[in-house]
């Protein structure tokens, strides 16, 4: 079975046993968390799809924290040719690593 979630602004097609990156959640490494913003489900095979407007009732995703970090940073850069004029950042988005357990 497979489900898609809504979660920090982003959609996700997850199956059980698979694990993700989100975005940030306020979660301790361990625990279990609950995605209630269920797009869709759907069987393995395609068959029995329920779709959501906008979301399901009554259908949630299980999920198990793993990790909290920070993904690879990002360097952003503003120029202004002729004026040497030249700024440099970077940026590092912090997620989420979770599996699903279950889908129900």
């Amino acid at each position: 079975m497979f489900a898609v979630i809504f979660t920090g602004g982003k959609q996700y097609l997850v199956e059980e046993g698979q694990s993700l990156h989100v975005e940030k959640l306020d979660a301790e490494i361990g625990t279990t968390i609950t995605f209630d913003q269920v797009l869709m489900t759907a069987a393995s095979d395609g068959q029995d799809v329920k779709i959501g407007t906008p979301f399901l009732e009554g259908t949630t995703v299980t999920a198990t924290v793993d990790d909290q970090g920070r993904d690879k940073k990002i360097r952003v850069v503003k120029y202004k040719p002729k004026i040497r004029y030249k700024r440099a950042n970077g940026h590092r988005q912090p997620f989420t690593a979770v599996t699903i357990s279950k889908i129900s």
